[in-house]
């Protein structure tokens, strides 16, 4: 299977909203949001590079390249982001399904990891969701352990 085989339809540019938030109590904070979805190397590369509003912050950008790491439908990514992790890029590992969802994950230190899904099986609609995950050690009453959303991007094709 290459990328281009399952998300080769949702090439294109995109537009619409994300919602941000630092903490898992603190609401989702609505922005614009932008992406451009493309396919390279013969179909065995993907690139996202997606700009958004961080509410204090401004404006940012990030960029995620993925592609097939062996079998079983292993997908290896590098994600650099503006304002999540700069200045670095990490290395991310996860699974692409047949439908067109890729699923990934970065271990950043101590226990705390990133997860991030693209799903691209719609055709009208894109979605970019990053969660930031809480390590047992560190929960609290108010807090638990485990994964909440960071960033919901939901986009639609510009034409």
């Amino acid at each position: 299977m290459s990328i281009g085989s399952v998300v080769d339809q949702a090439s294109g540019s995109w537009e619409g909203s994300n919602g941000f938030r630092l903490m898992p109590t603190d609401p989702l904070k609505e922005l614009p949001a932008a992406a451009t979805l493309s396919v390279g190397a013969g179909g065995y590369l993907g690139t996202l590079g997606y700009t958004w509003t961080h509410p204090e912050d401004g404006a940012q950008e990030g960029l995620l390249a993925f592609g097939i790491a062996g079998s079983d439908n292993a997908i290896v990514a590098l994600w650099a982001d503006s304002w999540h992790q700069h200045p670095e890029a990490r290395v991310c590992e996860g699974n692409l399904d047949k439908s067109g969802v890729i699923s990934l994950d970065n271990d950043y230190g101590n226990g705390w990891r990133w997860q991030i899904v693209l799903d691209t099986s719609k055709t009208d609609v894109l979605s970019l969701r990053m969660h930031n995950v809480i390590p047992p050690e560190v929960a609290t009453e108010e807090i638990s352990a485990g994964p909440y959303v960071v960033m919901s991007m939901e986009l639609h094709r510009t034409a």
